[in-house]
């Protein structure tokens, strides 16, 4: 027969003769996106779990509900206030408990927003100017399950402030 060497070959090797792997860089790219999309996701689900709730009157007096951060701002729309004449932005006074603050809503609140009404805005307090992202209106579902405990409290806060106002 022939001389034929059916011994198995190894696997090729580099200079240095030890043998080269092959690395599929698909799977490695992929998992690292996956790592940093759930990373992402934590991240914003946390960072909106801690946005405090403060009413007007405990912006700068109670711990959380200070400017420059995220927070949940209870008040009553003072009648009178709403401008819309900026584009793209909702401007209105929110007051409760005596004091006041300027809002700055990034769009149009939906629903049934008007004066004399109790919302919470989300956003960030800056130079004295809740600058807003979202705003709930007292009577929409998201609102009241949220904001439950502070409902009866903003309801006679509203109905002090503006005792002609429909609700």
């Amino acid at each position: 027969m022939s001389d034929m060497d059916l011994t198995p070959r190894g696997e090729p090797s580099d200079e240095s003769g030890a043998p080269k792997r092959k690395r599929k860089a698909l799977p490695m790219v992929v998992l690292g996106l996956v790592l940093v999309g759930g990373g992402v996701i934590v991240t914003q689900g946390l960072s909106s779990a801690v946005d405090y709730f403060c009413n007007v009157d405990e912006v700068g007096e109670r711990d959380g509900c200070e400017e420059d951060r995220r927070i949940r701002l209870q008040g009553t729309v003072e009648a009178g206030t709403i401008d819309k004449s900026l584009p793209g932005v909702t401007a209105f006074m929110m007051a409760f408990g005596g004091e006041e603050i300027r809002v700055n809503y990034d769009g149009i609140p939906g629903g049934i927003f008007k004066e004399c009404i109790p919302v919470v805005v989300h956003g960030e307090i800056r130079n004295g100017v809740l600058e807003g992202d979202l705003v709930e209106v007292k009577h929409s579902d998201e609102y009241v399950a949220v904001n439950d405990e502070n409902l009866a409290e903003a309801d006679e806060y509203a109905d002090a402030e503006c005792p002609d106002a429909v609700a």
